[in-house]
This record gives C-alpha cells, structure tokens and sequence, in this order.
C-alpha cells in the first residue's frame, strides 16, 4: 500500500536537493499533487490482471482474436522515466474468449507500475495463458522511452519492440506472420 507521507517527504528532499525553494508558492503542493499522482501511475502495484480477466465466455469454433493499439502508459524503474506506446495482443481461444475491454485492462494492469517494458510484454502474455488457458498467445509492444529521448543519447522518435509467444503461437511462423500483417495493416 502506497504511503502519501513519504511520497511527499521524498519530492521534499528531492526538490531541495536539486537546489529549489520548497517554500515558493508554485512549488508549495507539488508534494501533495506527486502523491496523489503517485496513486493513478502506480495504481497497478495494488492491482492483479486475473480478476479482468476471469470473465469468460463460451466461443466454439473461434479462430486468432486480436487487439491493437492499446495505448499505454508506463514508468521506466531505472530512470522512473515515462515510456509510453501501444499494445497489440492476439490469442487463440479453447473454447473462451474474454470481453475486449480486459484485454486493455490488463494492459493497464500491468503498464502502472515502474518496470520495464520487457517484463511487462512477459506478464501480459503470462496472465493471459495462465487465466484464458488459450491454444496460443502473442503480444507485442511498441514504446517511445523518454530515458533514451530526453536524457542520455537523446533520440527522439526511436521505438523498442518486444514480443512474446506461448502455446501454438511460439512456433507456428505463419500464425505469428498474421498476428503482424494484421498489426501493422
């Protein structure tokens, strides 16, 4: 559970550290606005995806379900620096398909929390075989990381992809051709 007070004893230290005035009327609440903030970007530290993704339906027959494009926010936990981008997730159902809209939960679910991108392409894939108990699974990420734009060797627009696979996907190239023609369709 997150602790507001320290939140706010840290960005205390912090500003005082870079050499501002923490007395100075635009920087009085900035430790109560972090902490709150704090709450909404990390808010996927308190959270598990398996609850979003525990409602199922029956779906005989269904074939590779794919969503794209899931806008996602996330926090580097080596600089806590922002990386931000899109999510593209296909499975192919046993008989169970989960409503859309816990697809991009559990991309949330995962994105609010400092890490890296990575892990996150591993747990998404992970708590989708592990709760949809699917014949396939890939998902692929595509982020901007303000560490590499902002600071450090400074190149704006450059874009990490990560991939995972599981079940029927990992090994089936033609099946993982068509998860990103479909993507990048």
């Amino acid at each position: 559970m997150m602790d507001e007070e320290k939140i706010k004893q840290g960005i205390r230290l912090l500003l005082e550290g870079i050499g501002e005035d923490v007395n100075r009327e635009g920087l009085l609440e900035t430790p109560d606005r972090i902490a709150r903030m704090c709450k909404e970007i990390y808010g996927g530290l308190e959270k598990e995806a398996d609850k979003y993704l525990a409602k199922q339906f029956s779906a005989q027959d269904s074939e590779m379900v794919i969503e794209k494009d899931i806008t996602f926010y996330s926090t580097c936990e080596h600089h806590l620096l922002p990386f931000y981008g899109k999510a593209h997730i296909a499975y192919i159902p046993d008989g169970k398909v989960v409503g859309l809209s816990k697809l991009a939960r559990t991309v949330e679910v995962y994105a609010r929390r400092p890490q890296i991108q990575e892990k996150m392409t591993v747990q998404i894939a992970d708590a989708l075989e592990r709760c949809l108990k699917p014949r396939g699974v890939m998902v692929m990420l595509e982020a901007e990381h303000t560490c590499m734009t902002m600071r450090g060797i400074k190149k704006p627009g450059s874009k990490t992809v990560t991939t995972a696979t599981r079940g029927c996907m990992k090994d089936d190239y033609e099946k993982q051709k068509m998860f990103l023609q479909m993507v990048r369709g």
